[in-house]
């Protein structure tokens, strides 16, 4: 299965897939609004700015698995990281990205592209996959890896 034929849902519920990132390169984030990461929501939306024209898509799927920093969700999350963040690339439905319910788009990503020690399982908030234009996940990047330091590889795959 492609990453394109994963089903997801909107903020608002309504089922899709990825297809219509088909010939972009995409970073999916894991977000959670009250987590210490919750600043790179600026260097993300930094990053959508200055290279969504040229192809670039960035993702966010807000996941409360860690800690329970993520209590928003739907109108009230984007809301709440538009005011607070600037955010204007699209959040998708909470989902889980780890454990026995992990949603199959994280379950893809975590085999293509594991972790440290070639561990699959996502550690904490705003860790980053890369996917090229072609829909093949390239890197994966940890929380700690702030946006700013990913541009050059968004650059090279645009």
């Amino acid at each position: 299965m492609s990453v394109y034929d994963i089903p997801v849902a909107t903020a608002r519920g309504a089922e899709t897939t990825l297809s219509e990132y088909k010939g972009k390169v995409m970073l999916i984030v894991n977000t959670a609004s009250k987590c210490g990461f919750a600043p790179q929501f600026g260097g993300l939306q930094k990053l959508h700015e200055a290279y969504a024209d040229q192809g670039l898509a960035v993702l966010a799927f807000p996941s409360n698995q860690f800690a329970n920093q993520e209590p928003l969700e739907g109108d009230a999350l984007a809301e709440h990281c538009q005011l607070n963040h600037g955010v204007t690339f699209p959040l998708y439905a909470k989902i889980d990205v780890k454990g026995d319910g992990i949603h199959p788009l994280y379950r893809h990503l975590t085999k293509a592209a594991p972790g440290f020690l070639g561990l699959r399982s996502i550690k904490w908030n705003f860790t980053k996959f890369l996917v090229d234009r072609n829909g093949q996940v390239v890197k994966r990047f940890s929380p700690a890896v702030a946006p700013e330091r990913i541009e050059a590889h968004i650059r090279k795959l645009l």
